[in-house]
């Protein structure tokens, strides 16, 4: 008895993305399998459930193999074994270092250390986010911090070009590395409501401005750690607050230039809110001591200021003390109050 049986070889690795990325999300064979019965792939395929089911375990099998190369993308182009279209490795690498923003949020500023690795099955509970995961977006945190940490040159360039990502993603992981290096503390209660791109955007305003590297492009942690000099230089700042003369001055130019401009004015003028954190390890921390710690957006959200109140007050803050005759570190106050300014303008949510 003949058998008439057709058959199809090529070459080309058949990744289906929709099972790529229940794998990614750390289902098991068998719950992705039922994800993709209720969205009808049998009926659109005219297949059995055992089909499906072999189906989804080759690609697994698949997507397990290629994943020692997704650690190192770069190996992915140039490897025999899959042959994957260029497209598609752009697609498979993305999505393999895309993270969950409820994840990252919980381990933003911890160290990547196995102690932080050992609390990811909390972690895990309180976001929803499965327990594989969470760890395969924890080691990609690590493998990329460890990889660019000590390389000269821009860092989300770096990170850019040795991972292949594209220039957002590769900008957020610059912020996980920026935050991971400074132990910045971003699980305030009161840092709550912020979400991981407020302080991304934030991350990147300080790698742009007050690390080394905004000063010197070729050097070893330049978009990692702050500058140094410009901390010791903030140190100056403190004469707006500590000389009474000068601070009255300073109340005074912003108290006229905001008189009969908002509602808010006569808060304003009581609680005459910016105070200039300079000393040392305060710098550190300043996203956080301006928020956790009650020194401007605390008092201001609570006097139910907009965010169009606070866009004037900090814009006259800033620029009144330009006039002040006797003020003499106007370089410094405007690489200061630049960032702050962008980053409260961010964070702000009236």
């Amino acid at each position: 008895m003949s058998v008439e049986l057709d058959v199809f070889v090529g070459n080309t690795t058949i990744m289906d993305e929709e099972v790529y990325q229940l794998w990614l999300d750390g289902y098991t064979v068998n719950d992705a399998v039922k994800v993709r019965m209720e969205g009808g792939v049998l009926e659109e395929c005219e297949a059995s459930a055992d089909v499906l089911l072999s189906d989804t375990m080759d690609q697994y099998r698949t997507f397990q193999m290629c994943e020692r190369l997704l650690h190192s993308p770069a190996k992915l182009a140039n490897q025999l074994l899959f042959q994957i279209p260029p497209h598609r490795q752009v697609v498979l690498i993305e999505r393999y270092y895309t993270f969950d923003d409820a994840f990252v949020r919980e381990v933003l500023g911890k160290k990547l250390s196995k102690g932080t690795k050992k609390d990811l099955d909390d972690v895990s509970a309180k976001t929803n986010v499965t327990l594989k995961s969470c760890r395969r977006q924890f080691d990609n945190f690590k493998r990329v911090f460890k990889v660019v940490e000590e390389l000269k040159g821009p860092l989300v360039e770096n990170i850019r070009q040795h991972f292949l990502l594209s220039d957002k993603l590769a900008r957020d992981y610059a912020a996980i590395v920026f935050f991971a290096n400074n132990r910045f503390e971003t699980g305030k209660r009161k840092l709550q409501y912020l979400t991981f791109q407020d302080f991304a955007f934030c991350a990147g305003q300080l790698i742009n401005n007050w690390t080394v590297g905004a000063v010197d492009n070729m050097v070893e942690d330049m978009d990692v750690d702050l500058d140094k000099e410009f901390l010791q230089e903030l140190k100056e700042l403190k004469i707006l607050i500590t000389d009474k003369d000068l601070l009255d001055q300073h109340k005074s130019l912003v108290c006229t230039a905001l008189r009969g401009k908002t509602k808010a004015f006569n808060e304003m003028e009581a609680n005459f809110k910016v105070r200039i954190k300079s000393h040392g390890h305060h710098i550190l921390h300043v996203l956080a001591h301006l928020l956790a710690h009650g020194h401007f957006i605390e008092p201001c959200r609570s006097d139910r200021w907009t965010t169009a109140d606070m866009r004037l007050y900090l814009t006259h803050y800033t620029n009144s003390a330009h006039i002040l005759d006797t003020f003499k570190h106007q370089v410094v106050w405007d690489r200061y109050m630049g960032v702050v300014k962008s980053c409260i303008f961010k964070m702000y949510h009236d």
